[in-house]
């Protein structure tokens, strides 16, 4: 699909569904600001530096989870209610999806911008680095989450997402983690292979 206009009319339609009668407003827009920043990167990079159609599929793969956690809250996105009324749970798991995609997908994007600049040769170095960069941005975003959280009492525990469980920022990170690990373990070969042809 890569930054086509098939891509722009799936991001902008869930983006517009989004952003009718969100839940809670100023959550939707702090849930959906990482989407809009990766887009208009997108948008600048698309000619001198275009990425891999793997890597524009999973880039609009993770904006939608984006924008359905911040249509809803990810405490409340009705699909994940139903299956924990069904599995017996308590709890709404999706913001966990989140955090396993913000692991998985930018293990992808680290690792392309790691080989595509020559950056690290090794492959055993470049998997580790690329999990560190992983839990970084992860960290980073929790920290991001408890000074919203610390400055904002409207609103904070729909963006924390943390639904009482006060083992929330560590099971996010875990999640992230495992994202950024079964990413390298399932998808390196296929971006090797994508990579042959755009390598620059």
């Amino acid at each position: 699909m890569a930054f086509s206009l098939a891509w722009n009319l799936v991001f902008w339609v869930v983006f517009i569904w989004s952003a009718y009668a969100p839940k809670d407003l100023m959550t939707w827009f702090m849930e959906v600001a990482p989407a809009l920043i990766a887009y208009t990167l997108l948008l600048w990079t698309r000619k001198r530096f275009p990425l891999t159609p793997l890597l524009y599929l999973l880039i609009l793969l993770h904006a939608i989870i984006l924008m359905v956690g911040g249509h809803y809250t990810y405490a409340e996105v009705p699909l994940f209610d139903w299956l924990a009324q069904i599995s017996g749970g308590e709890r709404n798991n999706f913001d966990k999806l989140g955090h396993l995609a913000q692991g998985f997908v930018p293990a992808m994007v680290a690792r392309e911008l790691l080989l595509r600049w020559n950056i690290i040769n090794g492959r055993g170095w470049l998997n580790f680095i690329v999990v560190c960069i992983c839990l970084a941005i992860s960290a980073f975003y929790e920290l991001i989450e408890w000074w919203v959280a610390a400055l904002s009492d409207e609103g904070a525990e729909a963006f924390l997402g943390t639904q009482g469980y006060v083992w929330d920022t560590q099971s996010d990170m875990l999640m992230a983690l495992v994202g950024a690990i079964l990413a390298l373990l399932t998808l390196s070969r296929l971006h090797d292979k994508q990579l042959s042809h755009i390598r620059t």
